[in-house]
């Protein structure tokens, strides 16, 4: 079997030579296909693996560059508790390399521009979440806690990546000490939200189609598949809400945002989650969380760019703006970024 160069060129891809001794190993022979599903934002890549009319998908996290524990353990947290990821099968700890249950390439965000019902897609997406918020209160104990050093980290890469190496701006002291008061009023509003096991990613790209049905032997099948969970904490409840429905990659309505916070709300009471007092409290909870992931976006995109070549996510940037700027001009405490971002980083944009 030949092993192409992953980036197109000429020269051979070790890793991928590796992978596929290591398959034979486990297959007894080589005769399977391996070809490429996807790569991520880190040094993750992914393969699909077709022997015999069966598909696996073959992970390949080079060891010193990507840890694999935390995959295996939230992989076997999401099938304890009973949604639809991705079984270990086999994995190799000192190569980096792991095999899995295929749950298919049809993702959310394809179906969705191929113009699937987007309601019921988003109600099972959200009944996902409710079951895993219910269910893996022990799993969740477990984790990273979401806590207010990573929420500060993340939230930085926007003055410095988007902010400073994108846009070029050079922020003066005052404009700093007010991004950093909005940062504190972020970061308080998180901290009070009732803690459950958080995803990190859970939107439309993470998000598949199964038809019902799983893949290949093992998983039950039911939608969502859900992929990409390695980065799990303990965190704030509304987090993978808002990663849903202010997803950087597909828009919607307000008033089906609103809709759909309404029955995620609905559904986690009757489940046993904790969902604040009253509707209000819930929305600011989910304004200000998505406020934080959003500009924690804004300065991953830019960083993705800047520092790692990868443009594909600048047509996003536009979109995951547009969220900051819909939610900052609804609240009193945050007015200074409001300002800041219509008097300094729409204009700004308007010139890339």
């Amino acid at each position: 079997m030949s092993s192409p160069s992953h980036d197109g060129s000429s020269a051979p891809d070790l890793r991928l030579q590796q992978l596929e001794q290591w398959l034979a190993g486990l297959f007894g022979a080589r005769d399977f296909v391996v070809t490429t599903a996807s790569a991520d934002a880190s040094f993750r890549r992914y393969f699909r693996v077709s022997r015999q009319g069966q598909t696996w998908i073959a992970m390949d996290a080079p060891p010193g560059k990507e840890d694999m524990g935390p995959y295996i353990r939230v992989s076997a947290m999401l099938v304890d508790v009973g949604v639809n990821a991705p079984q270990v099968l086999h994995l190799d700890d000192a190569k980096g390399f792991l095999l899995n249950t295929d749950l298919g390439s049809r993702t959310y965000l394809a179906d969705l521009d191929a113009g699937a019902d987007a309601e019921q897609l988003y109600r099972d997406a959200i009944d996902a979440l409710v079951a895993i918020q219910a269910r893996a209160g022990q799993h969740a104990a477990q984790l990273p806690p979401y806590d207010d050093a990573l929420l500060r980290r993340e939230m930085g890469l926007f003055p410095e990546w988007f902010c400073g190496k994108h846009l070029g701006l050079q922020l003066t002291e005052a404009e700093l000490a007010g991004i950093a008061r909005t940062f504190d009023t972020l970061v308080a509003e998180v901290l009070q939200q009732p803690r459950v096991f958080v995803h990190r990613d859970y939107h439309s790209r993470n998000l598949m189609v199964t038809d019902g049905v799983s893949h290949d032997q093992g998983g039950h099948g039911a939608n969502p598949g859900i992929l990409d969970f390695q980065d799990a904490v303990l965190g704030p409840v509304t987090y993978d809400l808002v990663s849903l429905l202010r997803d950087s990659y597909v828009a919607w309505p307000i008033e089906r945002i609103h809709a759909w916070i309404k029955y995620f709300r609905d559904t986690a009471q009757r489940s046993g989650v904790d969902v604040g007092a009253n509707p209000a409290q819930f929305q600011r909870w989910f304004d200000l969380m998505g406020l934080q992931r959003q500009l924690k976006v804004l300065g991953i995109f830019a960083r993705l760019y800047h520092r790692d070549g990868k443009s594909g996510y600048l047509k996003d940037l536009p979109r995951t703006l547009s969220y900051v700027r819909q939610v900052v001009k609804n609240y009193s405490d945050l007015e200074f970024l409001a300002t800041f971002i219509e008097q300094r980083i729409v204009p700004a944009m308007a010139k890339l």
